[in-house]
């Protein structure tokens, strides 16, 4: 249905979700394989081996054709299985951990070309740089680093802590790009922040499931509920949240659900991934000691409360979603999620290598598999007022090759590709929409978000005026 725009690479503009993960982190003992090993298949693969090693044009180390071969193997399994060299291994530990060596900066594309400061990280290396939110880097270390891949971009800021890096910034009040010298250091991020968005509603978003997560959560919102003690509603913003640990997703929704809630329910082959988690310490604390959920005020329990997504919300995002929308304790308002709904568990190798192998999916309290579909939005609303930005433009999980299949749904049912939809991916990329700042005054979602808390009538998505109006000449 959309060849051109694949064919083109336009989809992959946004987030791609490379990171979109339900992570477990184990070693447990494996159930052992029944079946023998297939002889004449590792024969085959040993000729190969030897052909490569005697006929190839250059030499090629061992190393690099078993770690391949491995490779390989579990990357055609589905998008989320992968090897895990060492640096990856590392890199994915200190994503979950919330801790990096770096700059201590969120930054996004600007519209012409250059990295954008989104915002610096409070107390880092470029906080205390004088870098500041909106400022556009054109240089790093005096090479241009216009239409630069943001993840080229990104490497050349990491490095080895205590050693310095020198960003050339443009400032839209200063007379002439400058030059600014860091010293990057181990950065903790904090995943969770909040604040008062009008008299009497908070907004908190999540922008991914780490390790601190919980803990992080259950302190903003005692912070909010002493700086608006008459809170009437509270908004859980979840957009761009790729995912991360199972139990930060497990302990953000048993925050707002009563005690011995179901959240969410695994299913794969083993007996492990045969679980049900629930509204219990056990299932959201990863080490002992008191619960970090107790010091949330009980309001929160029972507060009116909007869940914002959006195609960039992903995997333990939409645990949360599903969780919350399932038990009716908040209404989902955005755009339909990515709709990756399978856990990986990262099994550790030799060398401090791993394996990150799909081992589950996972289902909402009513058992809905969300693996290939999402979660749709109880209140459809567009990124903007005028189309849905992005989002538009945004992979989903339907869309990635090899993707697991919904075992619980027709898949064919729920796949986004209509003319509709089409049409409104082409407009976004011909407006070549900038990201979006979460939570400013300019947050269209959000702003539609607090409406429907007061009450007020909110503006539907494009895509569902033009499916109601569809419906309707269909029954005339």
């Amino acid at each position: 249905m959309r060849p051109s725009l694949k064919n083109a690479g336009l989809l992959t503009v946004g987030a791609i979700l490379g990171v979109a993960v339900t992570m477990q982190f184990s070693s447990l003992a494996r159930k052992p394989v029944a079946d023998a090993m297939p002889v004449e298949q590792l024969r085959s693969l040993s000729a190969a081996y030897k052909l490569i090693k005697s006929d190839y044009v250059e030499p090629v180390e061992d190393r690099k054709l078993l770690t391949q071969a491995i490779a390989g193997m579990v990357d055609s399994l589905d998008p989320h299985s992968a090897y895990l060299d060492t640096k990856a291994y590392r890199e994915l530990r200190e994503g979950t951990e919330g801790k990096f060596v770096g700059l201590g900066i969120e930054i996004g594309q600007s519209e012409d070309g250059f990295v954008k400061i989104v915002s610096p990280i409070e107390d880092s290396p470029a906080a205390k740089a004088g870098i500041k939110a909106g400022d556009l880097i054109t240089r790093i270390n005096g090479t241009s680093i216009k239409d630069l891949d943001l993840d080229e971009a990104i490497k050349r800021m990491r490095g080895e802590p205590h050693t310095k890096v020198v960003l050339t910034l443009q400032r839209h009040d200063a007379p002439a790009p400058f030059d600014v010298t860091v010293t990057r250091e181990e950065i903790v991020q904090k995943s969770v922040k909040g604040k008062i968005v009008a008299p009497g509603y908070a907004w908190v978003r999540v922008s991914q499931f780490q390790e601190p997560t919980v803990e992080d959560l259950a302190g903003k919102l005692a912070a909010l509920a002493r700086a608006e003690p008459n809170l009437k509603g509270l908004v859980l913003d979840l957009r761009n949240d790729p995912g991360g640990l199972l139990q930060g997703a497990i302990g953000v929704a048993a925050a707002f659900l009563p005690a011995g809630a179901e959240i969410v329910s695994t299913n794969g082959q083993l007996e492990e991934s045969k679980a049900h988690f629930y509204n219990r310490p056990e299932y959201y604390m990863l080490s002992r000691g008191e619960d970090p959920l107790a010091k949330v005020p009980d309001l929160f329990k029972t507060i009116p409360m909007v869940v914002l997504v959006n195609t960039g919300s992903a995997s333990a995002s939409e645990i949360v979603a599903g969780a919350l929308q399932d038990t009716r304790r908040a209404a989902i308002v955005g755009s339909p999620t990515f709709g990756k709904g399978s856990v990986q568990t990262i099994r550790p190798l030799a060398g401090d290598t791993a394996v990150k192998l799909t081992t589950a999916r996972y289902y909402t309290p009513n058992g809905r598999s969300i693996q290939a579909r999402g979660i749709l939005p109880d209140v459809p609303v567009d990124e903007n007022a005028n189309d849905d930005g992005l989002n538009a433009l945004r992979m989903r999980e339907a869309d990635l090759q090899h993707h697991l299949g919904n075992d619980r749904d027709r898949e064919e049912q729920v796949t986004r590709a209509d003319d509709i939809e089409e049409q409104m991916r082409i407009l976004a990329l011909e407006k070549h929409r900038k990201p979006l700042d979460f939570g400013s005054t300019d947050d269209f979602q959000l702003a539609q978000a607090l409406r429907h808390l007061q009450g007020l009538p909110v503006q539907l998505s494009q895509h569902a005026q033009a499916a109601a109006a569809a419906l309707a000449n269909r029954t005339h």
